[in-house]
């Protein structure tokens, strides 16, 4: 008889436990596009300062595309080199994004880009990119980006 008792609450255990699997995944992925959805919106108002808050500000934060920055502060100084007006900014758009978790506290993001811009700004752009994020006291932020 205590064998089934024991049987039946791991399979209770088991049960409940693939759920809360499913909503931490679910979580984080909200969180991710979140943090996303958040860069875009600094972005278009032109504002790199709170574009670069998805970005961990660490010495180590890694930014890959046609050449390599490490350091946060070497990716905004990037930004704000390569895109210090408006017109070279434009209008920044993110589709076919998706996420996939790596454990408790990575993750993978990959998806499009598209810049619309005047000719003056350099005409339009667009690439996929990858993101590897790490979760820390201050949410996912992106520890990687590989932009093409």
């Amino acid at each position: 008889m205590r064998w089934k008792t024991f049987v039946l609450w791991c399979a209770l255990a088991g049960l409940w436990l693939i759920p809360q699997r499913m909503i931490f995944a679910q979580d984080a992925e909200s969180a991710i596009r979140h943090v996303l959805m958040g860069q875009v919106e600094a972005w278009n108002r032109g504002d790199i300062d709170g574009f670069m808050e998805g970005y961990q500000n660490s010495p180590e934060t890694t930014f890959v595309g046609k050449t390599i920055h490490h350091g946060w502060q070497q990716v905004q100084e990037r930004y704000k080199h390569d895109y210090a007006t408006k017109e070279s900014r434009g209008t920044l758009e993110f589709s076919d994004l998706t996420v996939r978790l790596l454990g408790a506290d990575y993750a993978v993001t990959t998806g499009k880009y598209h810049l619309t811009r005047s000719a003056a700004g350099g005409g339009d752009a667009s690439g996929v990119f990858s993101l590897v994020w790490q979760k820390s006291k201050d949410g996912w932020k992106i520890i990687l980006d590989h932009t093409s």
